[in-house]
């Protein structure tokens, strides 16, 4: 076996999935989903054949058209990274159905009971499969080196609406015995088409990694926002039109990003906010990207975290990452390409202040890999690695500051050209580091005698080379930040002007621990504590917790306990059990994550999990 991705069983000698036919009914009573998925190869497979599941139950595998059952084993011991392993035995085949259930231990899935929701009615799930989560809803090769097309039929509630990361075909009700679900497992072939439930049906045309498969089913609403995006949420009119304020400007980065990178692919470009468990700022998903509610912050600097994900319908969508240890090529390139968005769309201030918090965050992530600089390089070994542990500002940083100091060796004009004449030529093709730079050298001649591209790509730490930002407003603030180190807090002159953005980098600039009158102080005059912007509060509750001013711990478990977001959750829970002296924040860590992990993502459970199993 030879497989060509660290964390994939899939068989570089297998031919790859080119099409997935997925037929799926949601038991909201059991958190549970029936499928039935018929898988297309590229060309007939004769012999043992492996898939990735995670959870799954495999009830049976058939030929598509005779439906004789075919040979299949799972794994006796499941690969606490890769999940369990499926072989099934083919004859010269070049399709084939799998049928099968999810359970509760599916890392992708979130299922929220009706008190768990805006509007305590009606339940809701959702999906978040990057980096290596799609095979626990479905048995697939889980690697971004397989693109994938596919349809999906959603059997749902009525009073429930699906939407996906696909084109929507149709809301209908259910026809009994469509797509294979007779076959479905315990009986629930005979309810597919039972009174009250209804099908949402769609189709994704253009080959997609698997990691960009994703659904929600809830009781959803949406507002218009451009001629080419809708804004989702759960059917809450204050959330909704909060949603349509932040990101009204959505067309405008989209012709934008069109402007530097080339025609848009995808048709659509919706957004759907989630519930606050949602475990990432924002992710990807093509034609439906999905957000945290956090990034709803009223001043449209929530945008930017938009504009990220836009840029990724080139730089990751488009072209993508053959495997994690290369996430760099999605991330690196996106990082680039949404400060170009920025810098058009909202100034340039903004993306040097963009940048700045970057570099700041950057330079904190190669504090925490200084006893495994392994994952400060951009190309990273990750054989027996759980990619979501791993997961930093590196790739998109230093990927960031390795795109940037190719910009200032050729010119931007030059650059802009090499981008789109990149895209244009891996345009639905998954690549690695190695084809990148041969690319590189091959339209930049002479470029590795200019800049060390060993160095940047296989490097650790920060390359000499790379550039911190520069800009009066940036500057100025780095200053205020220095001067606070000796005991001058910024005037309200100063600061009037500032947005969450500002407040941010100030904050990350501060020593990591002052004394405790500082913290108070500082919060007495500006109310850092109860700020709306979770990445100003979060940054001052970290150096609350670092400076041991324990008056905040009553805010900290507040927002322990009312945001999942990883990008929060990491730096508090690792703010009170790093270190020694802690007893009384560790048990506090202890307590409020036995109180909510349930209203975690499973992802984001792992992740706090690690953290505790590392301090702890």
């Amino acid at each position: 076996m030879a497989p060509i991705d660290p964390h994939s069983f899939t068989d570089y000698a297998h031919p790859l999935t080119t099409h997935i036919a997925l037929t799926l009914f949601f038991d909201f009573p059991s958190s549970t989903i029936h499928g039935a998925a018929v898988l297309s190869l590229s060309c007939p497979h004769t012999g043992p054949f492996s898939l990735d599941t995670r959870a799954l139950s495999i009830y049976q595998i058939l030929d598509p058209d005779t439906h004789s059952p075919l040979p299949f084993s799972l794994s006796a011991t499941p690969d606490p990274i890769k999940g369990t392993l499926l072989s099934v035995s083919l004859s010269n085949h070049s399709s084939f159905l799998i049928i099968f259930s999810t359970s509760h231990a599916s890392s992708a899935l979130q299922w929220l009971s009706p008190p768990q929701t805006f509007n305590k009615t009606h339940p809701f799930v959702y999906t978040q499969c990057q980096s290596i989560h799609a095979r626990s809803i479905f048995p697939c090769q889980d690697t971004p080196a397989a693109r994938v097309r596919y349809s999906a039929l959603l059997n749902i509630p009525r009073e429930l609406s699906g939407v996906m990361a696909a084109k929507h075909v149709d809301r209908r009700p259910p026809i009994a015995g469509e797509g294979n679900t007779s076959l479905l497992s315990q009986g629930f072939g005979s309810l597919w088409a039972a009174e009250g439930r209804v099908v949402e049906a769609f189709v994704m045309d253009q080959p997609v990694p698997p990691y960009l498969f994703a659904f929600a089913v809830g009781e959803l609403g949406f507002r218009e926002v451009g001629p080419r995006t809708r804004v989702y949420s759960e059917a809450v009119d204050s959330v909704l039109d909060a949603a349509a304020r932040e990101f009204e400007g959505t067309e405008e980065m989209i012709r934008q990003g069109e402007r530097l990178f080339g025609d848009y692919e995808w048709e659509r470009f919706d957004l759907l906010v989630l519930p606050p468990s949602f475990p990432y700022g924002g992710m990807e998903n093509p034609r439906m990207v999905f957000l945290t509610p956090t990034v709803i912050k009223g001043d449209a600097s929530g945008a930017q975290v938009v504009a990220h994900e836009l840029a990724h319908s080139w730089t990751g969508n488009l072209i993508t990452n053959k495997n994690n240890e290369h996430f760099w090529l999605n991330e690196g390139f996106t990082t680039y390409a949404e400060r170009r968005i920025v810098e058009v769309v909202q100034g340039e201030d903004r993306a040097t202040l963009n940048a700045g918090i970057g570099w700041s965050g950057l330079n904190e992530d190669m504090e925490r890999f200084k006893d495994n600089l392994e994952f400060t390089k951009l190309k990273t070994k990750q054989e027996g690695v759980d990619p979501d542990t791993v997961y930093s500002q590196v790739p998109y940083e230093k990927g960031f500051q390795f795109l940037l100091r190719i910009e200032r060796q050729i010119g931007r004009a030059a650059f802009d050209e090499f981008i789109k004449k990149y895209i244009a030529t891996f345009k639905f093709k998954s690549i690695d580091t190695e084809t990148f730079l041969d690319f590189l050298k091959a339209n930049v001649p002479g470029i590795e005698r200019e800049i060390d591209l060993e160095l940047w790509t296989e490097g650790t730490g920060i390359p000499p080379d790379a550039y911190e930002p520069v800009s009066n407003l940036y500057t100025n603030i780095v200053s205020l930040a220095n001067e606070f180190k000796l005991g001058r807090m910024p005037r309200e002159e100063e600061v009037a002007d500032w947005q969450g953005q500002e407040w941010e980098l100030y904050l990350e600039n501060l020593p990591k621990s002052v004394e405790a009158s500082q913290i108070q102080a500082l919060d007495e005059r500006y109310r850092l504590s109860e700020s709306k912007d979770y990445e100003v509060k979060v940054a001052f509750l970290q150096l609350a917790i670092s400076s041991k001013c324990r008056d905040y711990h009553g805010e900290v478990e507040k927002t322990l306990k009312e945001v999942g977001r990883m990008k929060y959750l990491r730096p508090l829970y690792t703010a009170l059990v790093q270190g020694t002296g802690k007893e009384e924040e560790k048990i506090l860590a202890k307590r409020v994550f036995a109180e909510t992990r349930d209203c975690y993502h499973p992802i984001a459970q792992g992740v706090v999990e690690s953290v505790f199993a590392k301090h702890l």
